[in-house]
């Protein structure tokens, strides 16, 4: 073999500053050329790096040592070798003498040589290793981390389906419960209005109204429990529909009317014949709580008004009272449960619970309640309401005079109701009124005792919950045998938007539990209103 030239020699001391080992070897695989990095990486004797040297004889060296593995030292020198040639460009990796990962790229030169490379990639291995390790420990933790949130979430979803379940069971209890607590309730309100009326003018008037005062306080409380446990669960469920405002301000009128007269209080109901698209029984149970605040709060001698406006697309419902007001540092305790100001407590018996229903019902129905308050001087509660124009709304229902116009003398009255304490007590209110009252617990009682024979109702005040039929049934049965126009009103303890807006459907008016004396005389006035239209009468 012929000596290299001077410029393979300048080549050669160039390459010896490459970190990675070269070699050159001929088209009969001798060695022409190799870097000092080549034989520092392979741990090659000075002896085998010189020029002329067969690669077999230098395999053969690395296989003796144990670099290409167990066996035959020959046979995996070839192997080796076979390894690098067979292709025109390979790359293979193997363990050096000293435990480091080598990498080896080998090409093959036009002529037949053979040039190889080598690199030494331990610390770029290590660092794959680390890489591949953090990313299996990283998906690792994720695994177990979603995991833990879904074990977490069904554990929620299982949490939140006890509670609602929790919370349906509560509603259905309470209704059952406030249902068989009203009913005596009921009876002790009628009892007690029947005293009221007989000891007027004399000592025991005092304790009578006394009574009456008691038994409003527990009413009170149980309805503002049931509506809070109806709103806490979701029950109350938003329908809006196009209603009239009339029919909402009529309302409020009939009911606090002759309790703003009692405590000698303007009530002043402005008339508005716009329409919003609103929940009517949500929205008239605001209004209600709202307007029973102002006459609770105010003063005799001062005076609530309700009234309507417009403001832009909205209409703003207004509560405004001449009563005893806040300051802005009192507004926060308002609608806080069982939280009264001070001087509201002195004045006005109450748990404080019913702003803190109103304010469910807004935030739950998705209105908008502002407040105003000059303490000493009163308030301003204004409901923001939708206004509608595209739908029309229900027909008015026929209004009840005041009780100015009262004249119930002779007028006849079916009371059903399967409690029998209620029935006396019921009968004796009535018949103090000067009705003509018959009254039975069931249809059944009626049709036995032919109570119907010869004496046709103007009305009938029907029970819903009755032993083997609902009230609304049962009025569909006296409407059929009696006059298909037969003035009748549901009094019910249930007090769902269900069976108020099954009975409205009905043309049947609804008197809730315990009755109210000044309302139930407002029903049978209007009722009795229709029952003096001409009316075909079926035997």
């Amino acid at each position: 073999m012929s000596a290299p030239s001077w410029d393979a020699a300048r080549m050669g001391e160039a390459l010896d500053f490459v970190p990675q080992g070269i070699a050159v070897f001929d088209a009969s695989l001798r060695l022409l050329s190799s870097n000092q990095p080549y034989q520092r990486l392979l741990g090659m004797p000075d002896e085998l790096m010189r020029a002329g040297t067969p690669l077999f004889d230098m395999a053969l060296f690395l296989a003796d040592r144990g670099d290409l593995g167990p066996g035959d030292a020959a046979r995996l020198a070839i192997e080796r070798i076979n390894q690098l040639t067979a292709l025109p460009v390979s790359v293979t990796e193997r363990k050096g003498s000293g435990g480091q990962a080598l990498e080896f790229h080998s090409s093959r030169l036009p002529d037949g040589g053979l040039v190889v490379s080598c690199t030494d990639v331990t610390d770029r291995l290590r660092a794959e290793q680390a890489i591949e390790e953090a990313k299996q420990s990283l998906e690792a933790r994720v695994q177990e981390r979603m995991a833990a949130l879904t074990r977490l979430n069904l554990e929620l979803e299982s949490a939140r389906a006890k509670a609602d379940a929790a919370n349906h069971d509560k509603t259905r209890f309470l209704a059952a419960a406030s249902h068989d607590l009203l009913q005596p309730l009921n009876a002790a309100r009628l009892y007690t209005s029947t005293l009221i009326e007989r000891a007027k003018s004399t000592s025991l008037a005092d304790l009578a109204n006394s009574i009456e005062a008691s038994l409003t306080a527990v009413e009170d409380i149980m309805g503002a429990l049931l509506d809070i446990s109806r709103i806490d669960s979701g029950a109350l469920k938003p329908v809006p529909t196009a209603v009239a405002v009339r029919d909402l301000l009529k309302k409020i009128e009939v009911e606090f009317g002759p309790l703003a007269r009692e405590r000698h209080i303007s009530l002043r109901i402005k008339a508005s014949n716009a329409t919003v698209l609103v929940d009517r029984a949500v929205v008239g149970r605001i209004v209600q709580n709202l307007v029973s605040n102002a006459i609770k709060y105010t003063q005799p001698g001062g005076k609530v008004l309700v009234g309507l406006r417009k403001r832009g697309n909205r209409m703003r419902l207004d509560v405004i009272d001449t009563g005893i007001g806040f300051n802005k540092d009192q507004q926060r305790l308002l609608f806080v449960e069982f939280s009264r100001l001070e001087r509201g407590a002195r004045m006005a018996q109450g748990l404080g619970l019913g702003l803190s229903i109103v304010q469910r019902l807004v935030a739950g129905h998705g209105l908008t309640l502002e407040l105003d308050s000059k303490e000493g001087r009163g308030s301003r509660f204004s409901l923001f309401l939708p206004a509608t124009r595209t739908v029309r709304a229900a027909a008015e229902a026929p209004s009840a005079p005041s009780e100015a116009n009262f004249g119930m003398q002779g007028l006849k009255i079916l009371c059903v109701d399967n409690e029998a304490a209620i029935i006396e007590a019921m009968e004796g209110l009535l018949r103090h009124w000067g009705c003509d009252v018959r009254s039975a617990l069931s249809l059944k009682q009626i049709d036995r005792e032919r109570l119907l024979e010869g004496w046709y109702p103007d009305l009938v005040l029907m029970d819903y919950h009755l032993d083997q039929t609902s009230g609304l049934d049962a009025i569909e049965w006296l409407r059929h045998n009696v006059g298909g126009h037969l003035p009748a009103a549901l009094v019910t303890a249930d007090r769902s938007p269900a069976v108020r807006a099954l009975a409205e459907d009905r043309g049947i008016a609804v008197v809730t539990k315990p009755v109210k004396p000044a309302a139930l005389r407002a029903t049978i006035t209007g009722l009795a209103n229709q029952s003096r239209s001409p009316i075909k009468r079926v035997g």
